[in-house]
Formats: C-alpha cells, structure tokens, sequence
C-alpha cells in the first residue's frame, strides 16, 4: 500500500481518536488460523467458533462506527470497510449452537438435547443407588460419599470388607487401606452412561462439523474482513502512537522543494524521558535546501553526530510507513525509495573483519543496492556481519503519481545536480579505522561518488579535508554539533553552515587525563597549521552565537508584541459582545413597548368598534392613539437632510422612495415639474419631488410662489393607526378566484391605509389566489393576517 494512502489512514484514525473516542475492537480475535484449518477441511473446537463470531461481531461494529461519521472526514476508512462482509447469519448461527464457555448447547439438535436429558436421569439413577447402597453399608465405608475413578460412579469401601460391596473395582489408595469400588447394582447403569456420553460426543462433532463447513464456505469473506481489520488496528495504532510522541503529519516534497524539519526529536530519547527519567530531550533542525546532495557533519566525540543520523533515517522511515513524524510543523521531507546506513563498528575475529574492513564491507553493499554491483569487491567471508546494513532494500510501491507532492520525483541525468537514485544514504564515520590520509582520500571520493547517485547522503566525519568539499561543490554542506567551552561538554546542537572541531584536548581534560599529557598535545598543536583552522572556526562560532542571541532577542520582542496583539483583540471581542449585549436588551425593550402599546391600541379600537361611529368618537379615538404613540414609541433621530440640487436627466437611473423601486427616466421634467420614467415592464408619470438619485440625492423642485389669499397648510402629524370600518373591509367568501381580483382592485383604487378582506377558509385556494394577487399588486406595501379578534388567518390585512 502507498505511503499516502497509510499516512491518510493514520489521519482518519486520529480524527476518531480526538472527535469519537476512537475505535472499539472488543471482541476481534486472530482467528487467521483457525479459519485457515476450517478452509483444509480441519475440524474448529467450540472456542474457536466463538472467537470467529465475537470477531465478525467486532467488525461489524468497527464498521458502524467508520460508516456513522461524515463523508468528508473518514474517506479513506470507510472505502475500506465498504466491501467488508460480517455475515451475521453465520454469527447467529454459531451462537446458537455454541455458548460463552465454548460448549455445544442443548439447544444445537434435538438429537442432542435428547440424549442429554437421558444422560442426565442415568446419572440421577446411578446417584441415588448409590446414596442407598451407603446407607446400608456405612459400616463398611472408609467415607460417607460417592467419587469417580474415570467416567464411572464408584464407593471407597474399607478393604477388609470388600465382599459386603459386591462390584467391580476401579483404584486403590497408595495404602491399600480403601477399595473403590463400582457396585454391582450400578454396572449396567454405568455401561449406559459410558454409551450415552460417546454418543453425546458424537453429535457434538457433527455439529462442530457443520459449523466447519459454514465457515469454509465464507473463507474469502473472513480472510479480507481479517486483512482490513488488521490495517484498521494498524492505523490507529499509528495514530495513537503519533499522538503520545506529540508528533505531526508529514508532507512529501518535490525535488526542488526544502527538506523542512524543525525541532525534529529521536523517538526512543523521548520514551527514556517520560518512562526512564532520562534528560531532556535536545531536539535537531534539518533545513536541507533542494540543491544539496551530502552533508558532512563534525564535532566532538560524544556530541549527538551519529544521533542525528538515526533520528534522520527514523523519521524518512516513519513517513513512508505512515506515521507522524516528531518535529513541529511544517513537517516536509522527500520521498525516499531506500535508506542505506553504515552506522557502528562491526568488527568480527570469527570473519577476519576489522574496524576497517567491515565498513568498506558494508559500503560495497550500499553502493550494490544503488545499482554499482562490482565496483567494490568482496572482503573476508560470507557473513551477514560483514554487509552493509540495507535498512530497507525493498521499498513500499511508490506513491499514487497523480499526487502532486508525494511521488518520487524523477530526475533527468543529464543534469549535474540530478541523482541516479532516489535514496538516503547515512555513513557514521566514514573513512575511518585505516591511515588518515587514506582515509580522507577515499572518503571524498566515496561522498562525491555518492552525490552523483543518491539523492541525499548525510555522513558524520573527524576529517579536515571533507570541510572543504562545500567551497568546491555546490551539492555539499557542512554541519557541525555544538561544544560549550566554559562547561567542556556538548549541548548536541546541530549548527549548520560551520564546520566543527573535534575538541580532543577539552573532552580528554574534562574526563580526566593527565593533564600534563593534554598540555604537550597543546603544544603540538599550536606548532602546526591546524590552530589557523580551529581560531577561524572558534571566530565563526562566536558571530554565530551574537547572532542567535539577537534572533532571541528579536523572537522574544515578536512574543511581546503577539501577546499584546491577542490581548488587544481579546479586549475588542470583550467590546464587541458588550455592544450586543446593549443592543439585544434595547431591541427586547422596545418590542416590549410595541407589544404593550399593540393591547392599548387593540383597546381603543374594540371601543370605536362597540361604539357608534361618528366623527366625535373617531377624533377621541385618533387622539388616545396619538397619546399611547408619545408613550411608547422612542424618539425619532432627525434624519440627515438630502443632498439638494440634483437634476435628472433622460437614461438617469434613479429611486421612487414611496414605491420602493428604481427607475429609469425616459423625459426630461415638464411645466408642472413631473417626469416619465419606467421600471420593469411599467411606465408611470412622478413628481421630482417624489425622486432622489441612487446615492440619495433629492430633486431641485422650483418653488411657486404662493397666492395671498393662499391659507398655510396645516402640519401633517404622525399617521394614525389603521381602524377596520365598513368601508376598508370586503367580503369576497363564496367568489372565485377571478372575480375576487377585480372586487380588491376596485377597493385598492378607492381605499388608503389598510384594506381588510374576509376569504374564510375553506379549500384555503381563495385565500392563495387573493394573496397571489397582493404580491403582484404595485401599490400594496405589504399583507399580513388579521389579529385574532378580526377573524385571524380568515382575514388578510393588506397595507396600501
């Protein structure tokens, strides 16, 4: 299976984990065995029927579990479990026959039940004979009970008196003291149940047989549902496992993509701290640009160099089988179709291996998978110890290449930045256990060799000469693992771009040598060319460390400025749910006072209702509800008076506010200051002063001057409350649908306000047409049913 489809099933299965608990598999057994036998014709015991069922059970609940959860998240898993087969008639079956114990039921046949039930009075019989037998004969008894030798009932009867017990015997005790004896009387009885048993024990077969045979008819079933349970166990024990290493999923990178990963930590060094109480793990970065082919790291002895390499070759190994990989996100590392490592000393006197030899044994065998067969040759015997370590010479099949950044990418070799093979390969030491010129010589040679073929070669190294290889080669980098001067121990830092010094002298110091001994090596030292090296490496060390104590710096300043940002925008959110807050309490104020001003109102218009009506009751009325109006109704903000001075033109789009609509305009404004416009598929004549532009602004109208005589017009007041009367309602009960229209269009031409109308209930066809025809009508405002004592649902009240 690809590497994609496992690491999208450990993400499904960590989605279980966090959002349901995961998954349940109670009951699943490994019954691979058994149903192997049952498909060769082997008879199945009554436990291994049962474990065959709770694992059908088992499956079917995985399945529901996988199947109840959205589509989206669970893709992967529920392809998987969509052709599973748990056969439930074949699980009904076997738990009828077998019970928890893995017995044959009575229950199975009625054959069976029959021949239990008289094995059961046989054993009834013997008993009671044999409890009167003690009776009579206790003097004879070595003890008052009855016991078994076999399958047969028998009595301890005292030696000396065998003969008052007529019967065969069965033992003796290691005495001589006591016979067991089986009573004559119970012989025939005891033949009986000896028959019954094997007969028992002959059904209980057939039944096991038929139970065989209906399992071998589902071998194909029970072998696929066995092979996706066990990828499901896998899974989420992939997740589970990612989740306690606090680990994240990893992305495969193309070719020319950055090898990402940060705070990258040894899984094994984390289990030491949490379970071992071991110290705190000092996780690496590996920040491998696309162009780089071998890294050569250096440093100390003791420093974390050969960690490094394992914690590396783990995490490519974790990404291909699917698990998370233990670094922070982004975790982006390449595919790799192999990963080769010589890594320890291998040395054999059965093999005639020495230090040196074993890891020249193992670097032909890592040059051999990359494809160079005979280009090194055989050293010492035939032993595994002499090989190289191929930590995995047969690849999981390649990614779906339909993937954009999961398969292996492929590379042109006519590149000279282009590997052959798409490999990582991890060398501790190389070059070493042989003379150090030799040794660096054959060393660079094998890392250039490497950087032609591999796409990636990280090799750890004490050599000088490989330092260099990065200012001759753009493939090649250094890397070194940090050494704490004033404490004389490493901090297993990996720093990357300065080469690393061994740091023999201040390890040797800090263990203990003579000191005498370390001063001379001093001295050597210092007489040699190689102090240069080590006072230019210590300077870049040294900017090294400024440097990253001003990234602290500045890292530190980012948190501040963070923490500072979240509090801001905590605070706002604080803000935001306090104005809402505001707003829902005044919004639940005024419906309050609408609803109350609503009842006084229904109240002054049951009066006008009840009363006559004459204008004196009318303006007593108009007047209570202007009074209930100052009460409950805010005030009203004064609106911003309208931008004036606009002057529409002809193909002007402009808004009719007392209609709601916008409209083009077809003439310009003629003598009495009214223009043409259309909207839809209507034309219509409207004052300027009915019109303003889209962005609000009101028509310039020319005054008239006004006659002398003119008398001012009175102020217009608040409207008053819509009151029903006989003269605002129509009946329209017993009217189809057409003649209704025609009554509402007569009564909406001679009407104002509200319009009541009555269309009763009935088919409820008249009550859809009439407001059919009020959704259609220019000039209804808006519809809504009466209030419950004008009629309710019966009555429509349409606001003109």
């Amino acid at each position: 299976m690809a590497s994609i489809n496992l690491l999208a099933q450990t993400q499904e299965a960590d989605w279980l984990e966090q959002h349901h608990n995961g998954l349940n598999f109670g009951g699943i057994r490994d019954v691979g065995a058994a149903v192997e036998r049952a498909h060769r014709q082997g008879l199945l015991g009554g436990e291994e029927l049962l474990a065959i069922a709770t694992t059908l059970h088992g499956a079917r609940q995985l399945r529901r579990t996988i199947d109840g959860q959205p589509p989206e998240a669970l893709p992967v898993l529920q392809a998987l479990v969509a052709e599973l087969s748990t056969h439930p008639d074949l699980e009904q079956q076997i738990y009828h026959c077998i019970d928890d114990r893995g017995d044959v039921t009575d229950r199975a046949s009625p054959k069976l039940g029959g021949i239990r039930d008289r094995t059961k009075a046989t054993r009834q019989d013997i008993q009671q004979r044999l409890q009167r037998i003690l009776q009579r004969q206790a003097g004879a008894m070595q003890e008052l009970l009855i016991t078994q030798r076999g399958d047969r009932f028998v009595l301890p009867v005292k030696a000396p008196q065998k003969d008052s017990v007529p019967g065969i015997v069965h033992d003796a005790s290691a005495s001589g003291a006591t016979l067991y004896i089986e009573p004559q009387a119970v012989v025939e009885l005891g033949n009986r149940l000896r028959q019954l048993l094997r007969q028992e024990k002959t059904e209980e077969e057939i039944i096991l047989r038929q139970l065989t045979e209906a399992v071998a008819e589902v071998y194909a079933d029970l072998t696929h549902l066995l092979a996706v349970v066990t990828e499901l166990d896998l899974a989420y024990a992939r997740a589970r496992y990612s989740l306690w290493l606090e680990a994240n999923p990893p992305r495969f990178i193309e070719p020319h993509e950055q090898t990402t990963l940060r705070q990258l930590r040894h899984p094994l060094l984390v289990w030491q701290q949490r379970h071992e109480a071991g110290p705190a793990v000092v996780p690496t970065n590996l920040l491998i640009r696309p162009e780089l082919r071998v890294v050569a790291i250096t440093g100390p002895n003791t420093g974390g160099k050969t960690v490094t390499l394992k914690t590396l070759g783990l995490a490519a190994l974790m990404a291909r089988v699917g698990l998370y990989v233990p670094a922070r996100e982004p975790v982006e590392i390449p595919w790799f179709d192999q990963v080769l490592a010589d890594i320890g000393d291998e040395q054999s006197i059965e093999q005639s291996l020495s230090t040196f030899s074993g890891h020249i044994r193992r670097i032909g065998r890592i040059l051999a998978a990359l494809g160079d067969e005979g280009e090194v040759g055989e050293v010492g015997g035939e032993s595994d110890e002499g090989e190289a370590r191929v930590v995995d010479n047969h690849p999981l099949p390649e990614p779906n290449s339909t993937h954009p950044s999961t398969h292996p990418p492929t590379h042109s070799p006519t590149h000279p930045l282009t590997p052959h093979s798409n490999s990582l390969i991890l060398l501790d030491e190389v070059g070493a256990g042989t003379d150090p010129t030799e040794g660096t010589a054959l060393a660079i040679a094998l890392l250039k060799h490497l950087a032609d073929r591999a796409r990636l070669t990280m090799a750890t190294t004490h050599y000088g000469e490989l330092k260099a290889l990065k200012y001759q080669d753009a493939r090649f980098e250094n890397a070194s693992v940090e050494f704490d001067e004033a404490t004389l121990s490493p901090t297993y830092r990996l720093l990357w771009g300065i080469p690393g010094r061994s740091n023999a002298l201040a390890i040797a110091r800090r263990l203990g040598l003579n000191t005498a001994v370390v001063d001379q090596a001093a001295a050597l030292m210092a007489l040699g060319s190689q102090d240069d090296v080590n006072q230019v490496i210590a300077g870049l060390e040294a900017q090294r460390r400024d440097q990253e104590e001003r990234s602290q710096a500045a890292a530190e300043l980012l948190a501040a400025t963070e923490k500072l940002h979240n509090e801001v925008q905590y605070k706002a959110h604080l803000l935001r749910d306090r104005e809402q807050d505001l707003k829902r309490q005044q919004q639940a104020a005024v419906q309050a006072a609408i609803a109350e001003a609503k009842r006084d109102i229904a109240k002054v218009i049951r009066r006008l209702q009840q009363g006559e009506a004459t204008a004196q009751a009318a303006q007593q009325a108009t007047a209570a509800v202007d009074a209930i109006a100052s009460t409950h109704l805010p005030t009203a903000a004064v609106p911003a008076p309208a931008k004036p001075g606009y002057r529409p033109a002809v193909g002007d789009r402009i808004r009719i506010p007392s209609l709601g609509q916008t409209a083009e305009v077809l003439t310009a404004p003629d003598s009495d200051h009214r223009i043409t416009v259309r909207f839809g598929l209507m034309k219509t004549t409207v004052s300027l002063g009915d019109i303003e532009s889209l962005r609000g602004e009101k028509a310039e109208v020319p005054v008239k001057a006004k006659p002398a005589d003119t008398v001012p017009a009175a102020q217009a007041g608040p409207p008053a409350p819509a009151i029903r009367t006989s003269r605002n309602t129509i009946d329209l009960r017993g009217m189809r649908v057409a003649e209704s229209e025609a009554v509402i269009e007569e009564a909406i031409a001679q009407g104002s306000g509200a319009l009541w109308i009555i269309h009763g209930h009935g088919t409820g066809k008249l009550k859809a047409g009439v407001h059919e025809f009020l959704k259609r009508h220019p000039q209804v405002q808006r519809f809504e049913p009466a209030a419950q004592a004008d009629g309710g649902t019966g009555v429509t009240v349409a606001y003109l």
